[in-house]
């Protein structure tokens, strides 16, 4: 079973909060250093796994931003 890429992010990403949030509240130091320990496997695990993802597309830099396309950034700048 393939674990999709973005199920990374979001686990790396809930472990970096958690950890965030035990700093507020007074955590233990050494719970704090596995956590960080992990968190940083988890980092170069999920840099691993995006980077390594076979995701294609069909757009280019021709095609600038899906929100705000070329032409009217044109238009934008003639006015």
């Amino acid at each position: 079973m393939k674990i999709p890429v973005m199920l990374y992010v979001a686990i790396t990403t809930l472990l970096l909060v958690i950890i965030t949030i035990a700093v507020n509240l007074n955590t233990p130091l050494n719970w704090i250093f596995y956590l960080t320990c992990i968190g940083q496997m988890f980092v170069v695990i999920m840099v691993y796994k995006v980077l390594k993802d076979n995701y294609t597309t069909n757009k280019s830099f021709e095609d600038y931003y899906e929100d705000h396309p070329i032409r009217e950034y044109d238009n934008y700048l003639k006015t």
